[in-house]
């Protein structure tokens, strides 16, 4: 899944900009099925993942591991125009 990765970046943030602890990542971009010019000069696409919402949902530091696991490939699917229907029938959602 890493190895096509293309012009994204990998950041965190404490919250979502709302504030909430409902979302655990955002992909920030244009996915794969949906680009056509694309390319040199463009900013790069970025996935976040937000630590207070994953400390809110775990209960310790394996869980923490396995959340932001999941919460990486959902929001790398993202990236490939995986959409969150096609997500949760593979069970990443």
């Amino acid at each position: 899944m890493v190895d096509g990765l293309d012009n994204v970046v990998f950041v965190t943030d404490d919250r979502p900009e709302d504030g909430s602890l409902d979302l655990l990542g955002l992909y920030d971009g244009v996915a794969l099925t949906e680009r056509g010019t694309y390319g040199f000069g463009e900013l790069p696409d970025r996935i976040i993942l937000y630590r207070e919402p994953h400390l809110a949902v775990v209960d310790d530091e394996d869980e923490l591991r396995d959340e932001i696991h999941v919460t990486l490939v959902h929001e790398i699917a993202h990236f490939y125009g995986i959409d969150d229907d096609q997500l949760h029938e593979l069970g990443w959602a």
